[in-house]
């Protein structure tokens, strides 16, 4: 098979998956190493296509239109799960977490969670010692982009948050938009 015909069926593989593909597995269905891997996707994205890297693999973002909503919060780190299981209960992906920190300013990191397993390899990860959360440099306030199918689940998200004691509100020196 040679390159472009590679790259096409990586394509597919991708965009196939409803789960994120590592390199590893692709290079294993493709018979090349991860590091041909790593360089077909690097002249995938330069031709326009969308693939996001996670902890888990690759995966494809799609142009479907989503609701999307940034949401302020702060609990403690034995609520973590919780706070994210909250979300993907509801249907929706949280996309990313970031810190707004007065000197450093805006510090992101995707984390493409959308189900109960997601959520729990990443407490798994957390729980190894060897990295903190995030929002530990902020005393437990953090944001998250979360992605939900309408926005009535949005709105069902922000209720629960609230009840949870977890939205918390923005502050004077925060921007209003991220």
């Amino acid at each position: 098979m040679n390159g472009e015909a590679r790259r096409h069926e990586l394509l597919t593989l991708i965009t196939s998956s409803s789960n994120p593909l590592s390199g590893t597995v692709l290079a294993s269905k493709l018979a090349v190493s991860r590091q041909v891997i790593v360089q077909d996707i690097a002249l995938l994205r330069a031709a326009g296509h969308d693939i996001i890297s996670t902890s888990r693999g690759y995966i494809l973002m799609t142009n479907e239109p989503a609701c999307i909503r940034v949401f302020k919060v702060k609990h403690s780190e034995e609520q973590t799960e919780e706070e994210l299981y909250l979300f993907v209960d509801h249907g929706a992906k949280v996309r990313d977490i970031f810190i707004y920190h007065k000197i450093y300013g805006i510090i992101k990191a995707p984390l493409n969670l959308a189900s109960r397993l997601d959520v729990q390899q990443y407490i798994s990860c957390i729980k190894t010692g060897k990295s903190r959360l995030l929002s530990s440099a902020t005393s437990g306030y953090h944001y998250h982009t979360i992605e939900a199918p309408s926005v009535e689940i949005l709105n069902l998200i922000q209720e629960r948050l609230t009840e949870r004691g977890f939205l918390a509100k923005l502050t004077d020196y925060e921007p209003l938009k991220f």
